[in-house]
């Protein structure tokens, strides 16, 4: 478990599951929290209850479309999102990801919380900026936490996704290194990601530097291993 280093009031409660702990066999293994990676649904199932005894209620699981949806838990029946937010104490935001950016919020006063997750097309997509906007405070009082994702030395892209970055926001070509295979590019996620909040003002961000795709032990990858499991980014209000 990872927990966020970010300066969030007291009333704030967030945290970053491993791969470990879990009752999943390879190649889940072992805490795997995805229920649509072919993992056996008991053993999901097993391993969101013991996630669950970390909680104060059971987190508002999303269907993961690689969208800039954003939904409020507790009054959208639609989970079919990629970001969502609340200002109920109780209510766990969560997020799930084995690559993608993982982005948690809160603003300084400790009265909205939102969880984000960040593919390179949600990203492009402006999932990040739609949980700043759905939290309604103003950007400078917002603080965001980057959890674990692929690292700029693993994160192999092509042209298409430079290009859809650069297209929004010039500066995001110092994110992209180009490699000796023409067309390819390795891209910081975690850059691109303090640029496009800068853009709506949000610079308290925190997290970042950690790679899924190296780190084998301690986390999953979609990239390094196709079949793998999911880990889950949760914030609540206390």
């Amino acid at each position: 478990m990872i927990l966020p280093d970010w300066p969030a009031p007291p009333q704030v409660r967030g945290l970053m599951t491993t791969r470990a702990g879990g009752v999943s066999h390879a190649p889940w293994a072992s805490l795997n929290l995805g229920d649509h990676v072919g993992d056996d649904p008991a053993h999901v199932a097993a391993n969101r209850a013991h996630l669950r005894q970390q909680l104060p209620a059971e987190p508002g699981w999303l269907k993961q479309v690689h969208s800039a949806r954003v939904v409020e838990l507790g009054r959208d029946d639609h989970f079919e999102a990629d970001a969502a937010f609340t200002r109920e104490p109780g209510r766990v935001c969560a997020v799930l990801t084995a690559d993608c950016l993982p982005v948690l919020f809160c603003d300084r006063a400790g009265s909205v919380v939102a969880a984000a997750h960040a593919g390179w097309r949600g990203l492009a997509g402006g999932v990040l900026e739609a949980a700043v906007a759905a939290m309604q405070v103003p950007p400078g009082e917002v603080l965001a936490w980057m959890g674990a994702a692929i690292g700029p030395q693993a994160f192999e892209v092509g042209d298409d996704v430079r290009e859809a970055f650069v297209a929004q926001h010039a500066e995001a070509a110092a994110a992209f290194v180009s490699q000796p295979v023409p067309g390819k590019w390795l891209a910081d996620i975690y850059r691109l990601a303090r640029i496009r909040l800068a853009r709506v003002g949000v610079h308290a961000v925190y997290g970042g530097g950690r790679c899924t795709f190296n780190e084998t032990d301690r986390f999953f990858s979609y990239r390094r291993d196709g079949v793998t499991g999911r880990m889950a980014s949760l914030v609540w209000l206390a």
